[in-house]
């Protein structure tokens, strides 16, 4: 077989998986819940102990106190990403806050949060 058809067959079947994908509902953001939160730190970090956790109202992050301080966890399409906030930079962007963390597996991530949440979580952030 051709090395081109070859290539138009890979990409047309990465492009059809892709539509189906999002046509099903596959690709939409978590919304999580205080303990769907939870799950997703305890996940990545089940040796730390989960105290309070504050979700964001679009649902799409929380910010958690742990054993080891405080943490994030966000929306990463269907699935979640968590990071400790130890080290972390925060910025002010026009719909929230932009976090860079320190380390190359997980740059920055730009959280949606409203005025009143952005002030609430810049200041438990700044304690981390």
């Amino acid at each position: 077989m051709p090395l081109e058809i070859l290539l138009a067959l890979v990409a047309g079947g990465i492009s059809i998986t892709a539509l189906i994908l999002h046509l099903t509902g596959r690709s939409a953001r978590t919304v999580m819940s205080a303990e769907q939160a939870r799950d997703a730190w305890l996940r990545q970090f089940p040796e730390d102990k989960v105290g309070q956790i504050l979700t964001a109202q679009d649902g799409h992050a929380a910010l958690l106190q742990t054993s080891q301080g405080m943490g994030l966890v966000w929306a990463f399409g269907a699935d979640t990403v968590a990071r400790p906030l130890q080290g972390c930079n925060l910025r002010d962007v026009p719909t929230g806050l932009r976090v860079n963390f320190s380390e190359f597996a997980a740059p920055s991530t730009r959280l949606t949060l409203s005025e009143t949440e952005r002030t609430d979580w810049r200041l438990l952030m700044n304690t981390a």
